[in-house]
């Protein structure tokens, strides 16, 4: 097998097959739920030949693996032996470990991801058949435009079935019956029932619930909706399916639980969902609809330059599975969608970066990243561009982010959207032709993404710094040029507070964890008052105190973060004593913050401590396990 022995890697350094709990994975990367994600060699994954990096996200242990995941999945499958199709669920103190973000977007990749291909796939297809028509090409009163059409759509039309078996399966429910409650969704005969005859009475009426009743269920009035291509309505049925089948597994006799476990379920779950679940859900989801589009009529312009700006970031974190689904039930609501037309841009504006990478580096080993990445980013697969090279040089990743944003926004302004779930790259195009035909909005889109490739080219080739110090983190133990800090002197940055030191690799936080923000380490704080690194002045100080950036007189540059997403608190439970601006000098007390205060509110208390212009300096850990505050933790010497 090409990747038993990646495979065999793999399986040790997340802490052998025993510590798996559960494994996907999606398009790039391998995602393991692991009992202990301490028994994991992070630092030896991400060195691995084979292996982008590594990611903790969404409850989630994540291997990057680039565009031949899949393989390495099938390799590690079957080298651990693990039942992919059916993940181990988590334990109840699993559960309490993540917080709602992260269990929400662990719910939506787990339902979601094992049918993205394919619904990439069918959206390309709807797509390109409107392109076939908008060049007349074909004709739409034809057969080849039909059975085109067929292939496409089938999958949008019957979604509800998919997500049936994928959101049971997620909940802990027998697929199967998640699958037929959607066939009882989309059953032909009920859709028909409103285009028969006169309703027998509304309910709300006059309200923007206002709904017409043509059939009743034991005397109970049943609002019928159209739920082909709908999402939230079977995933909220599945759900609550998946909890009663557990009850009546508990509750029914061995002998006859394997035919009364499912007909109960479905007896009480099915009606359930058309005369409550269903409608209420509809509902949920048309107004979820118009919100979005509200904001999107509110400035096209600036939801474009804020979504495809900072989408790559919310790749990182994991956050884009929230907006994911809010696409899919747009198409299932209103036949149309901004959100995700607006992220157009971005891949293109990641190649750019990455070719003006592979052009100017002197480094062969870039070189060898680069192409691949390229290519990938074009095709829409952005993580191995953007972990193995934008990120680590960190100046091209800035102005991926840049030209995504001036793509974005030009998107807005050409008032480009998706007619249906496409694909990725250069394939989402034609998820843009309306019926119409081709229009502006579809040639603004790809001028958008010519401007946001030619510019994230130009400003990495001109201003990244490539071959200069930051190359070393990404080529290791390979000669670069050096750059030289004039008058800089070797300093020594104290603790800023008593506790456990780590790695930062071994944190959870995508960006401190790359090294992104800096070099440096991160600290379990066990008193909370932090006091100055250094002698310097307060560069930055966030209005929530939780956060603070100091320059040393010699010029090193050091960010600290108290805590993990503790901006949420905005502000509760820390108190500064200084302002930005202020002169401080080593030892004085800067910040003090609530430790039970800030744990009781579930957010961790890693603190990164790091120098984030490294690529000046050489940066060396020098304090022990548990280091008291005023004691030495970081020598920086320039380079």
């Amino acid at each position: 097998m090409k990747y038993e022995k990646l495979a065999k890697d793999i399986i040790e350094n997340v802490g052998g097959k025993e510590n798996v709990n559960s494994l996907v994975h999606c398009i790039t990367r391998l995602r393991f739920k692991l009992k202990d994600e301490g028994k994991a060699n992070t630092d030896v994954l991400k060195n691995m030949d084979g292996v982008v990096t590594v990611m903790k996200s969404g409850g989630q242990y994540q291997v990057v693996i680039g565009n031949h995941v899949p393989d390495v999945y099938k390799a590690v499958v079957a080298e651990g032996g693990f039942q992919s199709s059916s993940p181990v669920e988590a334990t109840e103190e699993e559960k309490k470990k993540g917080n709602i973000l992260n269990s929400f977007i662990d719910m939506i990749s787990g339902i979601f991801t094992p049918i993205l291909g394919v619904l990439a796939a069918s959206g390309m297809i709807k797509g390109f058949n409107a392109l076939f028509i908008g060049i007349a090409w074909l004709d739409d009163t034809g057969g080849t435009y039909q059975i085109l059409n067929a292939i496409g759509d089938a999958l949008f039309y019957f979604l509800p079935i998919l997500l049936g078996y994928t959101a049971m399966k997620k909940f802990g429910g027998t697929p199967f019956v998640g699958m037929v409650i959607a066939m009882a969704l989309v059953y032909p005969a009920l859709e028909g029932i409103p285009n028969a005859g006169e309703p027998l009475y509304t309910l709300f009426k006059g309200t923007m619930f206002e709904s017409p009743v043509y059939i009743e269920f034991f005397g109970i009035p049943v609002i019928l909706m159209t739920y082909a291509m709908s999402v939230i309505p079977i995933i909220v049925s599945a759900f609550f399916a998946a909890k009663l089948e557990k009850f009546l597994t508990k509750v029914i006799p061995d002998v006859v639980k394997l035919f009364l476990v499912p007909m109960f379920t479905l007896l009480i779950i099915i009606p359930l969902t058309f005369i409550v679940i269903g409608p209420i859900a509809t509902w949920a989801s048309q107004l979820l609809g118009q919100a979005t589009t509200w904001i999107y009529d509110l400035s096209p312009i600036i939801a474009g330059a804020f979504i495809g700006g900072f989408w790559l970031v919310f790749v990182m974190f994991g956050l884009h599975w929230g907006l994911v689904p809010i696409g899919i039930n747009n198409f299932a609501s209103q036949g149309w969608d901004p959100i995700l037309a607006l992220i157009f841009v971005h891949s293109f504006a990641l190649a750019g970066a990455i070719l003006a990478v592979w052009i100017k580096t002197r480094s062969s080993k870039t070189k060898s990243l680069s192409a691949p990445a390229f290519i990938s980013a074009i095709f829409g697969v952005t993580e191995p561009g953007m972990y193995g090279i934008a990120l680590p040089l960190k100046k091209p990743f800035i102005f991926t982010l840049i030209s995504s944003a001036i793509g974005g926004a030009m998107l807005g302004v050409f008032g480009t959207v998706g007619y249906v779930m496409g694909g990725l790259g250069v394939f989402q195009i034609p998820s843009f032709i309306p019926e119409s035909g081709i229009d502006m909005s579809v040639i603004g889109a790809i001028i958008a993404a010519i401007v946001g490739f030619v510019l994230a080219f130009a400003l990495s080739y001109f201003f990244g710094g490539i071959n200069k110090n930051q190359e070393k983190s990404l080529v290791k133990g390979e000669k670069v040029v050096e750059k030289t800090v004039e008058n800089a002197k070797v300093e020594t940055i104290v603790s800023p507070l008593s506790g456990e030191v780590r790695n930062l690799a071994d944190i959870d936080d995508a960006a401190f964890a790359s090294g992104a923000l800096g070099q440096g380490v991160a600290i379990e704080p066990i008193e909370g008052k932090l006091f100055a690194p250094v002698s310097g002045t307060v560069t930055a100080l966030f209005p929530t105190n939780h956060a603070i950036g100091i320059t040393s007189d010699e010029g090193a540059e050091i960010l600290i973060h108290i805590g993990m997403d503790t901006v949420q608190l905005e502000g509760k439970h820390f108190a500064s004593h200084t302002s930005q601006g202020s002169r401080v000098e080593q030892g004085q007390l800067l910040i003090e913050f609530d430790i039970e205060g800030i744990k009781e509110a579930g957010f961790p208390l890693t603190t990164p401590v790091v120098v984030t212009n490294y690529m000046n300096y050489e940066v060396l850990p020098i304090s022990n396990v548990v280091v008291k505050s005023q004691e030495e933790l970081l020598q920086v010497k320039p380079k």
